[in-house]
C-alpha cells in the first residue's frame, strides 16, 4: 500500500531537446498583479538599442514565494562550494526601457 501511494505521488518530467539547451538571459523584468507574478527573462547586448523578452514565466503568488526560497536557497549552497557571488562590476548599467507590445488580445 506504501509503495503505491509513493507511486502515486511520483510525477514524470519531461525536458525536450529543444528546451533542454536552455535560453541565455542577463536581465529579468519581475511584475505581478493580485493573482500572478511574470519574469520575463531579456537578452541585452552590448551596441544593440534593441533587447528581446526571450522567455516569459507566469507564476501564482505561492509559487512566486516558494521559487524565491529555492533560489535562495541554491544561492546559499553555490557559495558555500565557490565563493560569494560579486553582484558589481560585470553588469552593464540598465538603459532606460519601453515596451512596444508585439500583439493585442
Amino acid at each position: 500500500m506504501a509503495e503505491e501511494q509513493k507511486k502515486g505521488n511520483q510525477v514524470n518530467i519531461e525536458l525536450s531537446e529543444e528546451v533542454a539547451e536552455g535560453i541565455y538571459s542577463n536581465l529579468a523584468i519581475i511584475s505581478h498583479s493580485n493573482s500572478e507574478f511574470v519574469i520575463d527573462f531579456i537578452r541585452m547586448l552590448p551596441n544593440v538599442p534593441k533587447a528581446k523578452v526571450k522567455s516569459r514565466i507566469i507564476l501564482t503568488p505561492g509559487h512566486a514565494k516558494r521559487m524565491l526560497k529555492a533560489l535562495s536557497d541554491n544561492v546559499k549552497k553555490y557559495e558555500a562550494q565557490h565563493g560569494k557571488i560579486s553582484e558589481g562590476g560585470q553588469n552593464p548599467p540598465i538603459p532606460p526601457m519601453s515596451f512596444a507590445p508585439t500583439a493585442q488580445a
